[in-house]
């Protein structure tokens, strides 16, 4: 048995014992009964992983050293007893979604079905603090994903057309700068429109089929674990129940409901364990892509327009004109979600437009001085 084995069980029976105390610490202060009992069993999770990992260490030689709670932890349970649970729950959905993860590449527990305990504990941590309005915007961001939600959609349509416009203004102001020709800025600026918007697109389409193929990775370690330890995941979605609120006699008799068809089971705990829509996955990798193509070129257009009409000087300013137009319209829409005022996302948006376009420009001229 190396040194370095020993030191990892012996940092897994530490994790396992101060979350047991952090829990009973917790239930101690809750005010709320049900989300107490919550805590409760979450506890006694905690304290069999604890016997799990000693009988691990005795089997393989080693005597385990005596557990006390480290300084973080007891800062916590003091802080609980003396201000409540209420403070102090979005640190504990951190620290339970920090690690989730944390037994994924250890074998022992992975045959053992403790990787499936706390992804389970993080999300019943985390429904537990959305019910009680404490959950921290950037956890709720991730628990929504990229492409959740009207908000979202509306927010990628923006800075999917702001991107194409800034690096297309800038593309074109920098041809500009170099005194090119209008045809050879209209050539530029064209193929800088079809390179970015398929380099958009390609990275959208390998975002979401990512995105699906690691949600399809966790349905099957679900369908594992449910083959594997049945009872322990009907308990999961019990407590996810109860810290819903449900009673638990409602919660317990829910659970044996669903458990009863077991594709219904595997659903349901995919959907409320991982948070995860089996129908969806992130959707369609090749309507994203398109998507994000399409509003790409949309806001790259802007700036290369006019060259298909005009030449020379006027060409150029008309060019920083209507693009100027359209960044004040990206940033009057970004103010809808950025909840600040209009004339201040419209002024910003326009200004970090023309200083990238200016810098290009600069850049451009000096190039072309340089050359010529």
């Amino acid at each position: 048995m190396t040194s370095a084995e020993a030191v990892r069980l012996q940092d897994n029976l530490q994790g396992e014992i101060e979350g047991a105390v952090l829990y009973d610490a917790l239930a101690d202060a809750e005010t709320d009964k049900k989300t107490a009992e919550v805590y409760r069993r979450l506890a006694a999770i905690e304290r069999a992983h604890a016997e799990f990992w000693t009988k691990q260490m005795t089997r393989r030689g080693i005597t385990p050293r005596h557990v006390t709670p480290g300084l973080r932890t007891r800062l916590m349970v003091r802080f609980a007893r003396i201000f409540g649970t209420g403070l102090l729950m979005p640190i504990v959905a951190q620290s339970e979604a920090r690690d989730s993860t944390k037994y994924d590449a250890q074998d022992d527990a992975v045959a053992a079905g403790l990787p499936g305990d706390e992804h389970g504990h993080a999300r019943i941590i985390q429904t537990v603090v959305a019910r009680s309005g404490g959950l921290p915007g950037r956890t709720l961001a991730q628990l929504e994903g990229r492409h959740g939600g009207g908000g979202n959609a509306l927010r990628a349509a923006v800075l999917g057309a702001n991107d194409g416009l800034v690096s297309n203004l800038s593309l074109v102001m920098g041809m500009a700068g170099a005194a090119a020709g209008g045809k050879t800025i209209l050539l530029t600026g064209l193929a800088g429109l079809v390179a970015g918007a398929c380099s958009m697109a390609m990275g959208e389409w390998l975002s979401v089929n990512s995105a699906r193929e690691m949600g399809q990775a966790q349905i099957d370690a679900q369908a594992t674990q449910l083959k594997q330890t049945p009872e322990q995941q009907k308990q999961e979605l019990f407590l996810i129940y109860l810290a819903k609120g449900l009673g638990e006699k409602q919660a317990r008799s829910l659970a044996d409901t669903l458990f009863a068809n077991k594709g219904v089971a595997l659903d349901t705990l995919v959907r409320e364990e991982l948070g995860l829509d089996p129908e969806e996955l992130g959707g369609s990798p090749w309507t994203a892509a398109a998507a994000s193509f399409g509003l790409f070129s949309f806001g790259a257009i802007f700036p290369v327009a006019p060259f298909l009409v005009l030449n020379g000087p006027v060409a150029v300013a008309t060019s920083i004109a209507l693009s100027g137009l359209a960044l004040i319209a990206i940033g009057a829409v970004t103010s809808l979600f950025t909840a600040r005022g209009l004339l201040l996302s419209a002024g910003r948006q326009l200004l970090i437009g023309y200083l990238a376009a200016a810098i290009t420009f600069g850049v451009g001229e000096l190039i072309g001085v340089s050359v010529g």
